[in-house]
């Protein structure tokens, strides 16, 4: 009982130490000469850290569109015991070094050029997950000379998902179950839904400014609202959808309403007489 305990309690710490890394393009097309190409948009790039658990950016950095996603990612300061998930835009093997050696843990997905041998075969116990189904779990190593250039245990796992072809993932972690560390992979989604959000509801497909810094200062402005919307909602125990209540609070901006109440119709004054009928009757006085 006192196993199951802990190993619930220590399951539980490890999902609230999950980051996902991601980047997002933010087309700025001939209005800004200035802007960078990168082969496919004309404009800058955001990256961020996000906390899935408390559906908070815990980084942002804004960069011109033609900055490789890893090259910022390699600046991320890396937590002990937090597991890293990211596409394979981040593909380095000196980053994944350094976050196995900082005691931290990656999951991400393999180029097809990269090749693995096998060195230890698992036993899949579990192998249906929310969506996808696991072919293979094994433990495996570079081959030829790419030992030298990844020293560290690696793990691979084939996943056949229902709506789609057949990924494989590679991470560090030993101990999790292959169900686990594909929907961790899975909810990398998340990140992409934040940047849809932001983008659609905070606009940031239009800017104020055609120069540099009015461009980074309305984006570093839109993720500061975003910050203060879920801050709002959960010190206040507000459970309606974000965009709900970023509604309401653009239609209240110059009320003074409590957060918590912003939901609620305004109260009545007691002291004001109420009429005994319905506004919404004819009402019959007799002489």
């Amino acid at each position: 009982m006192l196993a199951e305990m802990a190993d619930r309690q220590t399951r539980r710490e490890g999902a609230e130490m999950v980051r996902l890394i991601d980047a997002s393009p933010i087309p700025l097309g001939k209005m800004c000469k200035w802007a960078k190409w990168n082969g496919r948009i004309r404009g800058m790039k955001m990256h961020v850290v996000y906390h899935p658990e408390d559906d908070c950016p815990r980084c942002v950095e804004v960069t011109p569109a033609n900055v490789n996603d890893v090259e910022i990612g390699r600046q991320v300061e890396v937590e002990a015991g937090a597991t890293y998930v990211f596409d394979k835009g981040y593909y380095h093997f000196g980053w994944w070094k350094k976050i196995n050696d900082t005691g931290a843990f990656f999951v991400t997905r393999t180029k097809v050029n990269t090749r693995f041998r096998a060195t230890k075969r698992r036993y899949v116990r579990k192998t249906i997950g929310d969506g996808f189904r696991i072919i293979d779990d094994a433990e495996v190593a570079l081959t030829s000379k790419g030992d030298s250039r990844l020293p560290i245990p690696l793990r691979r796992i084939r996943v056949k998902r229902d709506k789609g072809g057949t990924i494989t993932l590679i991470t560090n972690d030993l101990k999790r179950t292959a169900v686990e560390i594909a929907a961790l992979y899975k909810g990398r989604w998340q990140i992409e839904l934040l940047f849809r959000w932001i983008k659609q509801h905070l606009d940031i497909r239009t800017f104020l400014g055609t120069n540099e810094t009015a461009i980074r200062l309305q984006i570093f402005a839109a993720m500061i609202a975003f910050l203060l919307l879920r801050f709002a909602a959960r010190v206040n125990c507000i459970k309606m959808p974000a965009l709900r209540l970023a509604e309401l609070i653009c239609q209240r901006l110059f009320m003074r309403k409590p957060i918590a109440e912003i939901d609620k119709p305004p109260p009545v004054n007691p002291s004001k007489r109420q009429p005994r009928f319905s506004p919404d009757q004819l009402w019959f006085c007799y002489a």
